[in-house]
């Protein structure tokens, strides 16, 4: 459709839903003619030869206009402020968590009298983990949902998820929830409709009459989970039928080949987007899109769907943005900030999994220099995206940076691996970790790490031993990590039990619904008895809550500290300092990180490397000022230890 025809098209639309374009409709409307070309361009690249195209392109627009009118005023007030702040998910002032609603506080109702918690520790921005109706027992906690739009029983109801959000707005909160865009949970009425034979719902799903293509993708397409969920395809008797499972069997795909697929989902996003979601998670987006041949993973055709998400949120609800969850290789994260004429118009933010692992890497080691080789790709994020900066999450460590990286740092890529792994289970001479390896592949050795940030840091085993020694050594590196994400750039996301050093929780073993999971050990059932220890004078819980807390009070008073694409690694002088400066035109902060067991020196050189040397320095963390020496003194930084300093002159 030429631009004229399309315009015209459009405002037929409008003029049909009653939408004033020149009243207080108005700024809708601009938005919805603006980014109509692109809508259709982009929805055209997918589905322009599907015979369902017209049909699915009026439905989406339809959703969109009526997203924007039934949308609460509240959340458009909401709109039109963080469009006057720009990019408001790029500020100094966003801390957030991640937690399970019923492990961390029963259900949403105990979580809204819990928000002053938040509040004590300088948390405003909170990820739920999936609340939607979730079978229990296949649930892959929450990300098998079986209803998109009604809260499990199990945290509450809907109207508990609406009270929740009204609080959080009146504290001035931000909410982070979850969509999983790949599959559904065989339980949804689409799986139930297909399972019993019918044509148009098993068209949402990937089916197959016999294993001959299954059999062609299953030679490209690598297992996620090869020890609990062997394969990418599950047989259904009750139609006799072969369906695509990637995760495990009770998750079944969704085919966005079809156009009917991608608009029922885009509703269901916007839906969010108008219970108040300010950041919207989508959920393994790298595996959306299925093709013969390839790995069936970060595949064009799955960006340029993000890319359309993107343009319809837009238009429905600029205020929310969109994260996502893209747990792959350096190089591929990027692209999902957009790419060509779409950079920083896919996805707003990501997780840096990368930095996230390359900081164990450095915590196993000693060492910074394999984190060093792997900024490269890091630093190409583009200017007004920004990551989700975290330490721990509640899944595992994957070792997702590349070999190169490691061999450029000067080690053999399968004997560092191997190390990485076998320290961090706790298995090498000298280790102080307790943690497990995850979805171990006896094919290619792959595999991965769970255990809490308390335990991977060696707090479990020094109070086992009654070390004092290691157990001053594990509260710094507790502190040492999250630092180092808090101070890197993005949004930092703790994970809730991190901010009082829970260990290790164990009691998902006498769960039948976990106990083939270790990943539950590091996702804990709060004690809120022991979390009252934040107040109990020589506890760790204290020590950990109070420096966590400085940590973000620090963060939200330096303003150089917001994500203006400003990071700059400084010359590696001590290969055991990990250092960068966070600067703009006033401000210039060096923020050095110890990840050595003993003392490190670092020669005053560093300091005028990148500019005019500063006389004096001023710790932000420590309070202290430091006299810049000559070349041949050194600033000394003690065993797991950081500093952020800046120019005192």
């Amino acid at each position: 459709m030429n631009s004229t025809a399309l315009n015209a098209f459009g405002n037929n639309l409008l003029k049909a839903k009653n939408i004033e374009s020149e009243k207080k409709d108005k700024a809708f409307a601009k938005r919805f003619l603006n980014h109509l070309p692109f809508i259709e361009s982009l929805f055209n690249e997918i589905y322009g030869g599907n015979a369902k195209r017209n049909q699915s392109f009026d439905a989406l627009l339809n959703s969109i206009i009526e997203s924007y009118l039934n949308r609460p005023v509240t959340f458009l007030k909401k709109d039109d402020e963080k469009e006057k702040k720009g990019n408001w998910f790029l500020s100094n002032n966003i801390t957030g968590m991640s937690l399970y609603v019923d492990r961390f506080a029963g259900s949403i109702n105990g979580l809204s009298q819990k928000l002053n918690y938040f509040e004590e520790l300088g948390v405003n921005f909170l990820h739920l983990m999936p609340v939607f109706e979730s079978p229990q027992g296949e649930s892959d906690g929450g990300y098998a949902v079986s209803n998109f739009r009604k809260v499990d029983a199990r945290f509450g109801t809907n109207e508990d998820l609406y009270a929740l959000v009204e609080n959080m707005n009146q504290q001035n909160m931000y909410l982070m929830l979850d969509i999983v865009l790949n599959h559904t949970s065989h339980h949804h009425e689409w799986a139930q409709k297909a399972k019993a034979g019918d044509a148009y719902y098993q068209d949402f799903f990937y089916f197959y009459d016999n294993r001959d293509i299954p059999n062609q993708l299953d030679q490209t397409m690598p297992e996620i989970f090869p020890e609990s969920s062997p394969g990418s395809f599950t047989y259904i008797p009750e139609c006799n039928k072969w369906v695509m499972t990637v995760f495990h069997s009770y998750q079944w795909d969704l085919n966005y080949s079809n156009p009917n697929v991608f608009v029922a989902m885009m509703d269901t996003v916007l839906h969010y987007a108008n219970i108040g979601v300010d950041v919207l998670r989508i959920d393994a987006p790298a595996f959306i899109w299925k093709q013969l041949g390839t790995t069936c993973q970060n595949l064009p055709q799955a960006h340029i769907l993000l890319r359309l998400i993107k343009q319809c949120v837009l238009v429905a609800s600029p205020g929310m943005a969109i994260l996502g969850e893209a747990i792959v290789a350096p190089n591929e994260i990027i692209k999902y900030f957009g790419t060509d004429n779409y950079i920083a118009n896919e996805c707003d933010v990501a997780y840096n999994a990368t930095q996230m692992a390359l900081q164990w890497d450095a915590l196993a080691t000693g060492d910074t220099r394999v984190m060093l080789a792997a900024q490269h790709p890091i630093l190409q994020k583009p200017y007004g995206c920004t990551w989700l900066s975290y330490t721990r999450c509640h899944d595992d460590i994957g070792l997702g940076y590349d070999d190169y990286m490691i061999e450029r740092a000067g080690f053999n890529p399968y004997h560092h691996r191997t190390y990485l792994k076998n320290y961090f289970a706790g298995w090498h001479e000298g280790s102080v970790a307790a943690g497990a390896l995850f979805s171990v592949n006896p094919k290619t050795g792959d595999a991965r790490i769970s255990g809490s940030l308390a335990s991977l840091c060696g707090l479990e085993k020094a109070v086992e031993w009654n070390n004092e020694k290691e157990i001053e050594n594990a509260l710094r590196k507790i502190i040492l990590m999250q630092a180092q994400s808090m101070f890197m750039g993005g949004i930092p996301m703790l994970f809730y039990g991190d901010e009082l050093a829970y260990i290790n929780d164990y009691s998902y073993l006498q769960d039948p619904g976990k106990s083939y999971d270790n990943r539950w050990m590091h996702r804990p059932i709060m004690n809120w008895e022991k979390n009252e220890k934040r107040n109990t004078a020589g506890s760790f819980e204290k020590r950990i809550f109070k420096e966590t807390q400085k940590l973000i009070a620090t963060r939200n008073k330096l303003q150089v500290l917001s994500d203006t694409k400003n990071v700059t690694w400084m010359t590696p002088h001590n290969i055991h300092i990990a250092g960068f400066i966070r600067s703009n035109e006033n401000k210039k902060l060096y923020c050095l990180f110890n990840y050595k067991h003993t003392a490190s020196f670092l020669t005053w050189y560093a300091f005028k490397e990148h500019g005019e040397r500063p006389s004096v320095l001023h710790d932000h963390w420590s309070g202290v000022d430091h006299k810049v020496g000559n070349d041949n003194e050194y600033f000394v930084l003690p065993p797991y230890s950081f500093a952020i300093l800046e120019a005192a002159n």
